[in-house]
């Protein structure tokens, strides 16, 4: 089937909404209005129930269907946006400094909201649909929040699914593959400790610039000499903070970064490998190396049966020409591999069509891509529940 009419005669509505959640971007936990405004259309929806707090701020509408009793799937967006300085000069940017909707989240939220109404005026379908607004997603792990709070019990949620748009990938189109499709992420921090002194007589430091300069390019070999070629894993040193005088070695310097791998058995190594190359260049200079480790979001793991399910619906909206099965996996993170680990389900991108990238200040989510979210989550929702 294409797009539904009934989603494409929505699109300005939907477009209307997620342009107003872009104006108000809220980071983090702190989506209050957000959640209020997801809360709003809910009810005003008609849905069965809508309940907010969930994993702090985050908001649930449970849609039964008309046909009777039956099992309970979960369809996920997020709410948060990043700390950018929004520069794509639209007429409904930003009106928070230092704020923006730079990942499409509000995109995320709109097209679910639309699905949402849709269902409940349609109610299709057999057991029950919850609609999980999360907040969150960008480094507070509130997927895994609201997991803690028992969502997955409480509604009794059998599968779940998620969607984030791709830029790059053309609208219409969607990509998937089972198995790992985003990465584990981990941060780490280490500071180095030497012995400062003036920078005209360096033989009487222990100097931490060159200490972490070479532990800048120590840790690349992690990927290239301590993990086997095939595996996929990145370590990237984001920060450097050292010094402050042209005429003075410091006592300290800071580095900082990311670890990205797609299975657990990497991740657990390198960061075996990080300590002890630290180890061996603390002894070795004779300074002290502390490292800060701090494991973050799990690998974002597609079940293989929900998978072939997901890519069966996209295809029947999209056509099969148009949904990549196979695509490599994305080594960015995804705070639904927490809801993946707590029940089976499957995660699929969109096409965000020729845009400026992800956590890019020129970023702007597509709203062409609107009608087809739309028709994916509806699509979804009825086969999955169908009588």
């Amino acid at each position: 089937m294409p797009i539904l009419n009934r989603a494409a005669e929505m699109q300005d509505e939907v477009a209307g909404w997620r342009q107003h959640l872009h104006q108000t971007p809220e980071l983090n936990f702190d989506v209050f209005k957000t959640a209020a405004f997801v809360t709003e259309k809910l009810k005003a929806f008609g849905c069965d129930d809508v309940v907010t707090g969930l994993g702090k701020t985050g908001v649930v509408g449970v849609i039964r269907g008309r046909q009777g009793e039956g099992p309970t799937i979960g369809l996920r967006a997020d709410m948060d946006a990043l700390p950018l300085n929004e520069i794509t000069g639209k007429s409904y940017a930003s009106t928070i400094p230092g704020k923006m909707h730079a990942c499409g989240h509000d995109g995320h939220t709109a097209m679910l909201l639309g699905a949402a109404k849709y269902l409940a005026e349609t109610r299709n379908f057999t057991g029950s649909v919850a609609v999980i607004f999360q907040p969150a997603e960008e480094g507070g792990g509130g997927g895994n929040e609201m997991v803690t709070d028992g969502m997955m019990e409480r509604f009794d949620i059998s599968r779940v699914f998620g969607m984030h748009n791709m830029p790059g990938l053309p609208v219409g189109q969607f990509a998937i593959r089972p198995g790992p499709i985003m990465a584990a992420t981990a941060e780490f921090t280490i500071t180095v400790r030497g012995k400062g002194g003036h920078a005209a007589m360096p033989h009487g430091t222990i100097d931490p610039i060159v200490i972490t300069s070479q532990l800048v390019g120590a840790l690349q070999t992690i990927a290239s000499r301590s993990t086997d070629p095939v595996e996929a894993v990145v370590v990237s040193v984001t920060k450097f903070h050292a010094g402050d005088a042209y005429n003075i070695i410091p006592e300290t310097a800071e580095i900082a970064g990311t670890v990205r791998t797609l299975r657990k058995e990497i991740a657990k190594k390198s960061e075996e490998r990080i300590r002890s190359i630290c180890d061996g260049l603390a002894t070795a200079f004779g300074a002290k190396i502390e490292v800060d480790y701090q494991a973050n979001y799990p690998v974002t793991f597609n079940h293989a049966e929900e998978t072939v399910f997901a890519g069966d619906v996209a295809m029947s909206v999209a056509g099969d020409a148009h949904v990549h099965r196979g695509i490599q996996p994305v080594m960015g993170g995804e705070d639904f591999s927490y809801m993946l680990e707590a029940r089976p389900g499957a995660f699929i991108f969109i096409g965000n069509g020729d845009t400026a990238g992800l956590h890019n200040p020129a970023y702007d989510f597509n709203d062409e891509v609107i009608p087809h979210g739309m028709s994916y989550w509806v699509k979804l929702a009825e086969t999955a529940l169908a009588a």
